[in-house]
Order: structure tokens, then C-alpha cells, then sequence
């Protein structure tokens, strides 16, 4: 049986070459092991100024 479990994360979105990428803790190693299906759901809170 699947155990449904549910993360919150806030996050600075990084950047990878010329992606945006989201960073997982370390910490949520285990429970998200490549192959693991997941739902994301982006909030967006604030956006950073280009000067």
C-alpha cells in the first residue's frame, strides 16, 4: 500500500546553464528516489528585480 505524503517548500529558484531549476533537500533523499511519481504545485510569492 502507497502512503500518501505531503512536503512544503519554499524555495529561491536556481539557476543551471541557461535553465531555472527547484533544488530537493537532501533531506527528502529517501522518500523521492528517481522513478517516484510526485504532484509539484508552483505558487509564485515574489519575483526578483533585474536591475
Amino acid at each position: 500500500m502507497i502512503e500518501n505524503r505531503q512536503f512544503v517548500i519554499t524555495k529561491k529558484i536556481a539557476k543551471h546553464g541557461n535553465q531555472a531549476i527547484i533544488i530537493i533537500p537532501r533531506i527528502l533523499e529517501d522518500k523521492l528516489k528517481p522513478g517516484t511519481i510526485t504532484k509539484l504545485t508552483i505558487d509564485v510569492l515574489g519575483e526578483v528585480k533585474n536591475d
